[in-house]
């Protein structure tokens, strides 16, 4: 049983295809598949059920796999207690971050980074929370900001900042004039939503329950649209189409002139944002070296949580 062996078969096992695993491995699929089939000769186990266009994890493999990858994880440990021994911030660090964050946080936290963090270069990853966990998981990712709440999985989280919601309405809509607005005052909105899958979503029927019957006749709202970002839904609101929420760092610096945001009267529906990561991974100093990168960065509206 060799490393090797092991990386192939968590490939295999995530990508539920020999080719694509082949190809993520970096070598031909003959070679992998002949390295899987040794190893499971040589545990007298199936790993894997093959059949059909899709490979299919039999119940002893997931076990062996989790191990596997468990296992893989110690290896590269021990490299980087040999790094961190010549410095602790060598080599990129991998980090996931939600669809709602990356644009309003990435491009400052990637130029402090670079600045002041140089040989820990930044590898991105943006994508919905479930597939970051699946990530942070699997070992394809270091660490992910994400917000909360998402399921528990064991891993370490520390608490980044809460931000607040506004409303953005079109600049020829009442509440453009509107110093605050309630929550229930948006029930009898035109509502704009993120689709499924976005984490932000969840937050925004939290703050009005009433948004998620979405049937034309439901009481107190007349109808809902969908948009796959936030700037999408902008967009569609400074048109008219209706209003939306969005978190404060979403609000463009400068005035929009078909665009209003404006506060939540108190209390203001927020949401908590969290550095995650596994309790295995050794590199603590970039942990945190990026946590005072994205505290260096200029958050307006946000409150900064220690």
């Amino acid at each position: 049983m060799t490393l090797t062996e092991l990386r192939y078969i968590v490939a295999v096992a995530r990508e539920r295809h020999f080719g694509r695993a082949a190809e993520a491995c970096y070598v031909s699929q003959p070679t992998l598949s002949v390295a899987i089939k040794k190893l499971e000769e040589e545990l007298e186990v199936k790993i894997f059920e093959r059949g059909g266009s899709e490979v299919s994890v039999t119940p002893l493999g997931e076990d062996i796999v989790r191990q596997a990858q468990s296992v893989i994880e110690q290896a590269n440990a021990i490299k980087e207690i040999a790094k961190r021994g010549k410095d602790p911030l060598a080599g990129p660090l991998r980090l996931g971050i939600i669809y709602t964050i990356g644009p309003y946080l990435l491009p400052e936290l990637v130029k402090h980074s670079i600045e002041h963090y140089p040989q820990m270069p930044l590898i991105l990853q943006e994508h919905f929370t479930v597939k970051l966990l699946e990530m942070l998981r699997t070992g394809e990712l270091d660490c992910a900001i994400m917000a909360e709440p998402f399921p528990d999985t064991g891993l370490a989280i520390a608490p980044l900042y809460d931000e607040p919601f506004v409303v953005a309405a079109p600049a020829s809509h009442p509440f453009a004039q509107r110093e605050q607005i309630s929550a229930a005052e948006l029930k009898s909105e035109t509502m704009l939503l993120l689709g499924t899958g976005h984490c932000f979503r969840d937050h925004v029927l939290e703050v009005c329950p009433e948004f998620a019957r979405f049937s034309s006749d439901a009481e107190g709202i007349r109808k809902s649209f969908e948009g796959s970002s936030l700037e999408t839904i902008k967009h569609m609101v400074a048109s008219g189409m209706g209003v939306t929420v969005v978190p404060a760092l979403s609000v463009p610096k400068e005035p929009q002139a078909h665009l209003r945001f404006v506060p939540f009267e108190p209390p203001v529906p927020s949401r908590r944002v969290v550095l995650a990561w596994r309790r295995s991974f050794t590199r603590y100093e970039a942990i945190a070296a990026l946590r005072n990168a994205i505290y260096a960065c200029s958050l307006p509206e946000i409150t900064r949580l220690s």
